[in-house]
Parts: structure tokens; C-alpha cells; sequence
């Protein structure tokens, strides 16, 4: 078993974004970590096309959701893409290739070299992203965006209480996560498996992974909490975008304290493989609230 792996969970409309991510992991990965790649087994062959058949580990994201014996196929098969994905990240584990993973969003962008270091604080203790999202919340406050703030520590709590956490709230995101395979075995035998449920079952818009991981690190202390701050910046938003832009922030500045980019993928729709193109009244109408969140950026 390895210490740490790359892990990205894709699928096929996001192919133009996992070549981009995968294009920085060959130029910035001084370590040369291994790199997995999940999609759907019907995906495969447009995988490779894409990105070409050297460099990653491709892994089919049936054999994950088969590694765990008390899965519901029928839950993956039936379930909303976005949720099932979610869940499929949160097993890879399961596989037992690595004590711990960085799972990447296929939106990410390496922007600098990395190794190892940047992730493990010892050969079996990853760092864990925590924090309190207080600038982001500021930053959506001062521009008016009060729900954003709301919405996610509200969410936040939902999760503690499912594991009858008081006290602040705490995040593990945004990606990429540093997760360790102990945490999700210690939420596997000490929650989910006395309920009789697995996390086909307890992950859900309202109760997102990101957050259960975090609470089941708090509660059960499968590793130590050696805490860091996100390790790439995230535009969660286009108007975010345009501000941090406007203030003169470029990926070259950033790589000061980041080592990466992720850009949300439901705004930059030039990237989707399929379905991409919409009608040009549905376009025009974007592209005219576009303008209107980046005069807003002004504001």
C-alpha cells in the first residue's frame, strides 16, 4: 500500500478539464506520485482517446462501488450524477491502494511543483484541510451575497448534529481533500455500519461528504489533526472571479501561497466535452448576467 496518490473521479463531460488537470500533474509533480483516474466503464474508451493510455491509473468507478459488500447497486445506478460522484470519491479507499489520497476535481489546475510534503506531515498522518471559511463568508457578506454564508454554515450544522458535535463550524474543503483511508474506516465501522447503512445512504445534498469526513475525523480521532489551510484557490462563483481579478490577482501571485486553481466547471462552460452548446437565446441571456456580475465586480 502507498503512503499518498493523486485521485480524480470523472466522466465524460468533463474530459477537456481532467486533460488540463492532467497536463500540470505531468509538468508539476516532482515526486511523480501515481495518478488514478475513475469514470464510468462506458467512458473508457473516450478517456483514451483524450488523454492518451500512459501516466495515470485508470480504475472503473464500478470496481470502487463494488469494493464496498454492503453497497446498493441499484442506489449508484439510479442515483443524480453529482451525488453519486460524490459518493464514489469518498470509497475510493475501499480499493486499498493508498493509506491516504488527494482527491482531485477534474476542474482543478496545478500551478506549481509539488511533492509529497505538501500533503503528508508523516508517512501515515496526511494533512488535514480545516477551517472556518471566514474570508470567503466575509468576502460573499461585502458583496452582498449574505445566502452564501447562510446557506453553507447551515449545512454545516445539519452535520454536526448527525454526530452531536456543538461548537463552530468546521470545513474540510474546497478540493482538493487530503482524505485518509483510517477516517473513512473509522466512519465505516463506528457510524455507518451500527445504523446498517452505508454512505449510499447518509450522503446527500444536505449531509455533503466534504463535511461528513471532517466531523467523523473530529469524533472518532482515526489520525491526528494536523491542520492546514485550502490548498488551492477556488472561484466558487464568477462574480469572485471577476473581483479577485480586478484587485490584480494572477496564478502568478498565487503560487505564492497556493498550488493550485480550481475553476468552477457550472461557469466555465467552453469546457464541457458534451452538451455544451446551448441555444443562442439561452447564450445571449448568460452572457448578459455575465457582464452584469463583472460591472458588478466594480461596485
Amino acid at each position: 500500500m502507498k503512503d499518498l496518490v493523486l485521485y480524480c473521479k470523472s466522466y465524460r463531460n468533463d474530459f477537456l478539464r481532467l486533460k488540463r488537470l492532467f497536463a500540470s500533474i505531468e509538468k508539476y509533480n516532482l515526486n511523480r506520485i501515481s495518478f488514478y483516474v475513475s469514470t464510468p466503464r462506458v467512458d473508457y474508451d473516450l478517456l483514451i482517446n483524450i488523454l492518451g493510455n500512459s501516466g495515470f491509473i485508470w480504475v472503473a468507478d464500478e470496481d470502487i462501488v463494488a469494493a464496498n459488500p454492503r453497497a446498493n447497486v441499484q442506489k449508484y445506478q439510479s442515483m443524480h450524477g453529482g451525488l453519486s460522484q460524490a459518493i464514489v470519491k469518498s470509497e475510493f479507499w475501499r480499493l486499498g491502494v493508498a493509506e491516504s489520497y488527494l482527491c482531485l476535481d477534474s476542474d482543478c489546475v496545478f500551478i506549481r511543483p509539488f511533492g509529497k510534503k505538501d500533503f503528508l506531515f508523516s508517512e501515515s498522518i496526511p494533512y488535514t484541510v480545516l477551517h472556518q471559511n471566514k474570508e470567503y463568508f466575509q468576502l460573499a457578506i461585502n458583496r452582498g451575497k449574505e445566502g452564501v454564508a447562510q446557506n453553507l454554515r447551515a449545512e454545516a450544522r445539519r452535520v454536526q448534529h448527525l454526530f452531536e458535535r456543538d461548537g463552530p463550524e468546521f470545513y474540510c474543503a474546497p478540493a482538493p481533500f487530503v482524505w485518509s483511508a483510517k477516517v473513512w474506516d473509522s466512519l465505516d465501522k463506528q457510524y455507518l455500519e451500527p445504523r446498517e447503512i452505508t454512505l449510499w445512504d447518509l450522503v446527500s445534498p444536505e449531509h455533503p461528504e466534504t463535511l461528513i469526513y471532517g466531523e467523523a475525523l473530529l469524533k472518532y480521532g482515526a489520525i491526528p489533526v494536523v491542520a492546514i489551510e485550502p490548498l488551492f484557490r477556488v472561484y466558487h462563483y464568477d462574480w469572485q472571479y471577476f473581483l479577485m481579478r480586478r484587485l490584480g490577482e494572477t496564478e502568478g501571485k498565487l503560487a505564492i501561497n497556493y498550488l493550485g486553481v480550481l475553476y468552477q466547471s457550472n461557469w466555465e462552460s467552453n469546457l464541457h466535452f458534451v452538451g455544451g452548446i446551448k441555444p443562442l437565446p439561452s447564450r445571449f441571456i448568460k452572457g448578459i448576467k455575465r457582464m452584469y456580475r463583472y460591472l458588478q465586480s466594480y461596485i
